[in-house]
């Protein structure tokens, strides 16, 4: 039996070689999995469970055909597609997860996150998560017609990028000392998350004890996943 992680895909209409990638991984990896868990911002941004992009259809599909065959699909909220809401668990077949979910990793207790809760020293987007995952926040941007989300949804892209250009990398890097507080109040010794777009394996100390921080890569270029079975993980970059 195998779990398969992934994380930080950006599916967009303006990268369709990510999309490519993302239905081959679907076709050819995923049904052979027993569970296959998308840590957040599968999507470069989600305006709504009712968006009409015909681009979107194979993306939805691919999930749907991957579940009704046997594998267990889990979907957690990543800082892009925060809005994707139980019309898309219902198409496709996801269980939507909370913003901290604990799995049984066939022996292994790990802690599975978005990563953008241990990144405590931006604390410019910690305001501005705390606002956009208000429900009052939530009903009014949803409220509001398509075409007027889209250009909303534009808006915050580009202001992001602007913002993400002048930070200093450890501002958007996780906080070791929230990594670890995360960590032992869920008693784990294993974390595994996505979000910095900084694939990798961190070995450290926690309480006297050795641990682990798992770090899942960005879909931009190449694809990233985390490939777990009885025998341990491996972190493996797609071809």
């Amino acid at each position: 039996m195998t779990a398969l992680f992934i994380s930080d895909l950006h599916l967009d209409s303006q990268r369709p070689h990510s999309t490519r990638q993302f239905l081959a991984f679907m076709e050819r990896r995923a049904p052979s999995a027993e569970r296959l868990y998308i840590l957040g911002d599968l999507f470069e941004a989600w305006i709504g469970d009712d968006d009409d992009d015909p681009g979107l259809d194979p993306i939805l599909g691919a999930l749907a055909t991957v579940t009704r065959a046997g594998t267990a699909c889990y979907f957690m909220h990543g800082n892009r597609d925060f809005l994707v809401g139980q019309r898309f668990a219902t198409r496709t077949g996801c269980r939507l997860l909370g913003d901290y979910e604990t799995v049984d990793a066939y022996g292994e207790r790990v802690l599975l996150t978005h990563g953008d809760l241990l990144c405590t020293d931006d604390t410019r987007y910690m305001t501005l998560r705390k606002s956009v995952r208000d429900p009052a926040w939530q009903r009014e941007f949803l409220a509001k017609p398509l075409a007027e989300r889209r250009k909303i949804a534009r808006e915050m892209r580009a202001m992001s990028q602007t913002e993400v250009a002048t930070k200093l990398d450890y501002i958007m890097d996780v906080n070791a000392a929230s990594v670890a507080a995360t960590m032992r109040a869920s008693g784990v010794r294993t974390l595994l998350h996505g979000h910095t777009h900084r694939p990798d394996v961190h070995r450290f100390e926690l309480d006297g004890r050795d641990a682990t921080r798992i770090v899942l890569g960005a879909w931009h270029e190449r694809g990233s996943c985390v490939r777990w079975d009885e025998s341990g993980f491996e972190l493996e970059t797609l071809a």
